[in-house]
């Protein structure tokens, strides 16, 4: 049976490829994510893949991976650096999470480096772009296997 996992993208990651070129580059979303499902595919793994810049709407996403899904990576913007909303959602959810970064945010404001998520998480990874996607998959099908 195929695994299926969701990659949630919190808030302003609708508007790659507009915001910072310099940062996140110039890959559309749509793009990013029809490379890492055609990946994940090659994975033999189904991908979901759901964007919101609502807090809400994402936590309420995150209960879904409870009875829909196999795990998650998960892209939370700046909701990373203070969401304990969020963090409390991961935790309440018995599936792994992998939290994923394109850019290194160590690398960058002091504010970025500090994630209030990361404990809630499997792992993290950050700093390779689009591919840090890529990466995040390769993770999660290790952790559902």
């Amino acid at each position: 049976m195929k695994k299926k996992i969701l990659i949630i993208n919190g808030p302003n990651l609708d508007m790659l490829s507009k915001r910072e070129p310099e940062v996140y580059g110039t890959e559309s979303l749509d793009d990013i994510n029809s490379n890492t499902s055609a990946y994940a595919e090659s994975l033999n793994l189904k991908c979901d893949f759901f964007q919101s810049n609502c807090e809400g709407k994402i936590i309420d996403k995150i209960h879904s991976v409870l009875t829909e899904y196999d795990g998650c990576i998960i892209n939370a913007g700046a909701y990373t650096h203070y969401s304990y909303a969020i963090f409390d959602a991961i935790k309440s959810v018995s599936k792994p999470f992998v939290e994923v970064h394109m850019s290194n945010v160590h690398k960058r404001e002091e504010f970025r480096h500090k994630s209030v998520i990361s404990a809630a998480c499997a792992g993290v990874i950050a700093g390779f772009g689009s591919n840090s996607y890529i990466l995040a998959v390769n993770a999660l099908n290790e952790l559902v296997k």
